[in-house]
């Protein structure tokens, strides 16, 4: 059974959440502090993370980047604010998606459900066929989820890596954003090119040795991007 925890102060919000979830052949757990839920996530061995932005003692942003630092499961952050530039600060934090209040229950339980199913599909890979990927300096390993740069290893989150991935096993084929969207986070992509677009910014900050004058991953105007070799 996996096992989500959701760090969530508003308690009615909550137990909404964990309801549906245990509905759906979860296990779930629930912390309303943020300090306490930053300790639970990295000393429990959870599945994936429900973070709520706004949580007294450490808000998620903080909670998001630490948690980041230590463990590669999936994110999902929760924000009661529409503006932009929130849901793009939590995904160059590292949060794997967003989704903002109000929204169904439904919603919450396919998201937790494709990004449960994508990141268990991927670690759980273990053919050695075709398990490296090289490209002008650029080595992509599959098997081991790892990838260098010159030789110089480059952290990257798990939904930066997928999309990596997609893109390098392309080569020279030009992506629409939705299309991205759908292939990697495996949801409807309306309204989510920010998603994206951050995601790209971040992944040429972290292979790029000037991220403004790419040479992997290049921007199409009006369409989408592309790895070029």
């Amino acid at each position: 059974m996996k096992s989500i925890l959701i760090i969530e102060d508003e308690k009615a919000i909550a137990e909404l959440e964990r309801d549906y979830l245990e509905s759906h052949g979860f296990h779930v757990h629930i912390e309303g502090r943020g300090d306490l839920g930053l300790k639970k996530a990295l000393e429990g061995s959870y599945d994936l993370i429900v973070l709520d932005v706004m949580l007294p003692k450490l808000d998620g942003f903080e909670i998001c980047r630490e948690i980041r630092a230590k463990l590669n499961i999936p994110i999902l952050m929760v924000t009661s604010k529409k503006e932009d530039i929130d849901k793009i600060r939590g995904l160059g934090l590292g949060a794997d998606d967003y989704i903002t209040k109000p929204f169904s229950p439904s919603e919450l339980v396919a998201r937790v459900k494709a990004h449960l199913s994508r990141y268990e599909r991927l670690t759980s890979e273990h053919s050695t066929a075709g398990q490296l990927i090289q490209i002008r300096g650029l080595l992509i390993d599959k098997q081991a989820r790892r990838v260098t740069i010159h030789d110089q290893e480059a952290m990257l989150t798990g939904k930066e890596y997928e999309l990596l991935l997609l893109l390098a096993s392309h080569p020279n084929r030009v992506f629409e954003k939705e299309e991205l969207f759908e292939r990697v986070w495996g949801l409807e992509a309306s309204g989510d090119a920010a998603t994206v677009t951050v995601h790209i910014r971040r992944l040429r900050e972290k292979i790029e040795h000037d991220p403004s004058n790419p040479q992997y991953i290049e921007t199409i105007w009006g369409v989408g991007y592309r790895f070029k070799v």
